[in-house]
């Protein structure tokens, strides 16, 4: 997988711009949703060495979920309607072979829409569909209102690709005043430059980035003290 390390230059100017280099690695995980990019058959298909991030993914939501949070599995969708209304994706940035394999692909319940068959879905996990890179672009999916009524204040991101849906999600969440976490070592991308190059950037401006294991630690200390409270309380 790719390498998670940020960094001197980039850790110095998080230092110097927050006065700490995670700053929203305590957060409520009952407040907190797990958003799982584009882990679909059509993506994977595409870089095989994402599939080593379900087990990864799967522990995260299983965390998640017992601190009382929620998990999002987001899948591109596509219909006979997106060509129109994002021409300029699907007319000027798509040859028409890949026009036809995105829109054939991408169907709803085609065999290479669905979700690898690694990962762990629970009957309590929302399943979005998305039919833009960011799923909190305008019409892109219902996944904004979800979070409100659900009173989400922390997303954590995972999935394809880092440094393009992944990305998009995580800047507009920020930018719709939710603290936003990309968990580096569930998301991937085509190639470590890329990878890399969103995550230190992400960091620097948008919102914070944690392994897998640092999310998990700050998780488990939380239900412990909050199962801790209510056993004394």
């Amino acid at each position: 997988m790719h390498p998670n390390n940020l960094s001197n230059e980039i850790i110095d100017q998080a230092l110097e711009q927050r006065g700490a280099l995670h700053p929203l690695a305590d957060f409520n995980p009952a407040q907190a949703a797990l958003l799982v990019i584009n882990m679909q058959q059509f993506y994977l298909d595409r870089n095989p060495a994402a599939g080593s991030l379900c087990a990864d993914i799967n522990r995260l939501a299983t965390s998640i979920r017992l601190g009382g949070g929620q998990v999002a599995w987001l899948s591109t969708t596509f219909d006979h309607t997106d060509p129109a209304q994002w021409s300029h994706y699907f007319d000027k940035l798509l040859s028409s072979a890949q026009r036809d394999a995105h829109l054939s692909g991408l169907a709803q319940d085609s065999a290479s829409w669905q979700l690898s068959s690694e990962l762990r879905v629970a009957d309590q996990d929302w399943r979005v569909p998305v039919c833009r890179f960011s799923a909190l672009a305008s019409g892109a999916s219902d996944l904004e209102a979800r979070l409100r009524e659900r009173e989400i204040d922390t997303v954590l991101i995972a999935g394809l690709d880092t440094n393009i849906s992944c990305e998009s999600t995580a800047r507009d969440a920020m930018m719709l005043n939710i603290a936003t976490i990309m968990v580096a070592d569930c998301c991937a991308a085509a190639s470590d430059a890329a990878h890399m190059a969103a995550l230190e950037n992400f960091q620097i401006t948008f919102g914070d980035v944690l392994t897998v294991d640092q999310v998990l630690a700050g998780i488990d200390q939380t239900v412990r003290i909050n199962h801790a409270e209510l056993s004394t309380g």
